[in-house]
């Protein structure tokens, strides 16, 4: 069989006329910005079916059938993947370039099955089931509408066995379940369910599959998120939470927008912003910068806040300057998360953050220059060592010689100078600013109680320097 790039696939998919398509078999009327209708799955008149253009889903609100253009084909006339993926190139004018595949049927598809089972096993227990009552009321909490996570494909794993044997009265073997990354062996040869007393955030690949799962943990333990394990499917390193919706969004708005957690991007996703995107729970990395390389040239991180969030900040925002994108940097109230701030402030307060997001190299000479760290020659010359990291990580020529300029005309260094350590990596550069405490202390008479605030001072740039 021959394959389809991946590209022609996002291409045929954005290019599908969703409401046409289920239109020529359901009756919809526009509500809104939607498309309401009887559901052709489970039947009945009223309208409980909404198809949702911006985001290419539909989504029944009673037998919680959902899915996007090729889902619909599939499940409406019985043609598997590649052949709905034909039929909609077909009806969109566009002619699919295919390349030599393997012959015969694809190994990953019965892993994809499984997850897929997975998926709407999980989600049914969510919208149903009794113990996931604490999941519904969760989400309450954190103000997501059940119908919200609903649409966005949202599940609940139990905390029993009920999974393993829901999945094997589907056909779904054992071995495949393990290597889906569904379910884990113990020493004595029994499997049970990786995921259990969790709610679930199905992790998706640019072809709009389910390929893992994130989940959060509801009750008392450790670890409170988890990840499905890396699989022949599942690669956490190289995907990115939303990517698949997002993705024509961010090429539309010629930018992204990372945030750190599932929630965040929720929360944005409910203020209308939809170009956004989250790393699967780690830094990012730099198969995902160069994933998101493709979309947008520029980038704004609004990241936590917290300390941990600014350290998290600055390591993406070189990430993504090696793979030659702009980045900016948004930053929160003291005490904020992207979640927390559309929450109390709604959408006018994120915008007005975004509004004055700054570049990354200026984000980090305001919080030097906030400290002080400009002043007298010893602390220029530490910031200067935190300062380089980001002028190499700099891909773009332009970029790199912009903030040569910006350094240069800061600390009275000469371009000359900056671009000759900019090409070497001293040793401690990446390193934090020495502990104020670890140095030499001077003499210190009983007349000299000025040097104390001094000294202080000396631990706040220590401080600050570790951020950066």
């Amino acid at each position: 069989m021959s394959l389809i790039p991946d590209e022609t696939v996002e291409q045929v998919r954005d290019s599908a006329d969703l409401v046409g398509l289920i239109g020529e078999s359901v009756e919809l009327k526009r509500t809104g910005s939607d498309y309401r209708g009887p559901c052709p799955f489970h039947g009945g008149k009223n309208r409980n079916f909404s198809v949702i253009p911006k985001k290419g889903r539909y989504y029944c609100f009673v037998c919680h059938e959902s899915g996007d253009v090729f889902t619909w084909l599939m499940k409406r006339t019985g043609m598997d993947y590649p052949t709905a993926i034909r039929e909609v190139a077909r009806r969109a004018g566009i002619v699919i370039p295919e390349r030599p595949g393997r012959t015969g049927p694809d190994p990953l598809e019965p892993l994809f099955g499984a997850v897929a089972a997975a998926h709407d096993w999980f989600t049914r227990q969510l919208l149903e089931s009794p113990e996931a009552k604490a999941a519904r009321q969760y989400l309450e909490g954190r103000d997501v509408p059940l119908e919200t996570a609903a649409i966005h494909g949202l599940g609940f794993a139990p905390s029993d066995r009920s999974f393993l044997t829901a999945m094997r009265e589907l056909g779904v073997k054992d071995q495949v379940l393990l290597e889906a990354g569904l379910t884990v062996a113990r020493d004595d040869g029994s499997i049970h369910p990786r995921f259990r007393g969790r709610l679930l955030f199905p992790i998706h690949d640019l072809r709009g599959r389910v390929a893992g799962f994130g989940g959060r943990l509801l009750g008392p333990g450790e670890p409170k998120y988890l990840n499905s394990p890396e699989s022949a499917i599942f690669h956490k390193g190289r995907q990115l939470y939303n990517l698949h919706q997002a993705k024509g969004a961010i090429r539309k708005e010629e930018t992204v927008i990372l945030v750190e957690g599932y929630f965040d991007v929720f929360r944005l996703l409910l203020a209308g912003v939809d170009h956004v995107v989250a790393p699967l729970g780690t830094a990012l990395t730099a198969d995902q910068a160069a994933l998101l390389k493709r979309y947008a040239p520029s980038a704004t991180l609004l990241y936590d806040s917290d300390q941990a969030g600014l350290r998290a900040t600055f390591r993406a925002g070189d990430e993504l300057l090696r793979h030659a994108i702009r980045v900016r940097v948004a930053t929160l109230p003291p005490g904020e998360d992207p979640d927390t701030l559309v929450r109390s402030g709604g959408a006018r307060a994120l915008e007005a953050v975004l509004g004055d997001a700054v570049d990354l190299l200026e984000r980090k000479i305001q919080l030097l220059e906030r400290r002080g760290w400009f002043e007298g020659v010893e602390h220029q010359r530490e910031a200067l060592d935190r300062l380089l990291p980001t002028i190499r990580a700099a891909a773009d020529p332009i970029t790199r010689d912009l903030y040569l300029k910006a350094v240069s005309d800061r600390t009275g260094v000469s371009r000359e100078a900056l671009q000759q350590q900019a090409v070497t990596r001293p040793h401690h550069a990446s390193g934090p600013a020495p502990d104020a405490s670890s140095r030499p202390a001077g003499r210190q008479d009983a007349g000299q109680p000025s040097r104390r605030p001094v000294r202080r001072r000396q631990v706040e740039f220590a401080a600050e320097g570790d951020l950066l």
